[in-house]
């Protein structure tokens, strides 16, 4: 069973466990042809190549209406972004920043999450992240604690210049990785006035530890943390002499020997479901060395001294489970009493029969509760 788990882990780094331009800064510049001689205090965007057509995995609302927008993250990487905006409604509005899967792309669950706030009356954005999809940033399939956080930052940064958007009443909603890059981002960004993490994944303890890591003593997880530190230092040096980066994979193509966790996933990025071409869980998922950064930089480090009120959702029934409990513990010092737990502003959420990637689109049962995330961020966004 463990050779089976670190089987999953290498192969299916993409799932989350490893799985029209824009009104933004106004002031910011064209990179020129020499960057050098950029003055180095000016916001410079990437010229990015934006698709025009509708080409997500869910169908377009007649409810809202949508526009392609870009913004720059601090590190300088260009964004890209779907903005979800209520039709029929005028002033300054609440908004949302929606990122996730960790491998999915916009087209996938983060703008379903986005078009479906918008219908309930927020401006909500739904952004590649830094290196993938449409976004800038190279190389490209990479990930970083840091930078992806960040990421969320930048979103906000760029709600709280827009004209329509009420900077005090400004969220943020993070999918599987994301959940935890969200968790994150609000321990950090004071701005972030309410937080919504779903299905959520804490990558650095995953990729630490491997899938459930009760199971395993400490002394066993260190020699098998030491040994991926070797194997990926290993690949570091052979992407280096190749000249190329090596990827991870995606979702296996064949899941019928592997848990039924692996299965689902395969469901929704391999299927009509949840396929998208610029998918890295979809095709060849990220670099195989994106898990070093991870490894070494624990996320979650500061969540209980988030102040701001955060809601916690996952499915009965999904294997991540236990990422959700551990952290609504470690943010509130509760522990979880029964399925739904709450702890000042605090508020752990279990949808009952769901799984994982039930929380991605609905499962085909309306699993994710959107009115109820809808209330949370109206009674908190104020």
């Amino acid at each position: 069973m463990k050779k089976t788990l670190k089987k999953i882990l290498v192969s299916a780094m993409c799932l989350g466990v490893m799985g029209i331009m824009s009104n933004g800064v106004d002031a910011a510049a064209k990179i020129p042809a020499d960057a050098s001689t950029a003055s180095s205090s000016v916001i410079q965007k990437e010229n990015l190549k934006l698709v025009s057509e509708w080409d997500k995995v869910f169908p377009k609302s007649d409810k809202v209406d949508h526009k392609k927008i870009t913004f720059v993250n601090r590190y300088g990487i260009t964004l890209a972004a779907d903005m979800y905006t209520p039709k029929n409604i005028s002033g300054k509005l609440p908004a949302l920043a929606v990122a996730g899967a960790f491998g999915a792309v916009k087209e996938q669950i983060s703008g379903f999450y986005a078009q479906q706030m918008a219908e309930r009356g927020f401006i909500a954005i739904a952004f590649d992240p830094s290196f993938t999809g449409e976004s800038g940033g190279y190389p490209r399939f990479v990930a970083s604690p840091d930078i992806n956080t960040e990421d969320f930052q930048a979103a906000v940064d760029f709600l709280s210049t827009q004209n329509n958007v009420d900077a005090d009443k400004i969220g943020i909603i993070g999918i599987c990785g994301w959940g935890g890059l969200a968790l994150n981002a609000a321990a950090i960004d004071t701005r972030i006035k309410a937080t919504v993490a779903t299905t959520m994944y804490d990558m650095s303890r995953v990729i630490a530890n491997g899938y459930f890591d009760y199971d395993k003593d400490e002394a066993t997880l260190k020699k098998e943390r030491q040994q991926n530190r070797e194997n990926l230092n290993k690949q570091r040096t052979e992407d280096y002499r190749a000249g190329k980066y090596s990827r991870a994979g995606g979702v296996v193509e064949d899941p019928s020997t592997f848990p039924q966790f692996v299965k689902d996933y395969f469901d929704y990025y391999k299927t009509e479901r949840g396929y998208h071409k610029r998918s890295l869980n979809s095709n060849d998922g990220w670099n195989v060395t994106s898990a070093l950064s991870f490894m070494n930089m624990p996320q979650l480090s500061y969540i209980s001294e988030i102040q701001n009120p955060v809601l916690i959702i996952h499915g009965e029934n999904a294997h991540s489970r236990y990422f959700s409990e551990t952290a609504f513990e470690n943010m509130t010092g509760v522990k979880r009493n029964g399925n739904d737990t709450v702890a000042g502003n605090k508020e752990l959420l279990i949808i009952p029969s769901a799984n994982h990637t039930d929380l991605y689109d609905g499962g085909g049962k309306n699993f994710i509760p959107f009115d109820k995330i809808a209330d949370f961020f109206k009674t908190n966004l104020k």
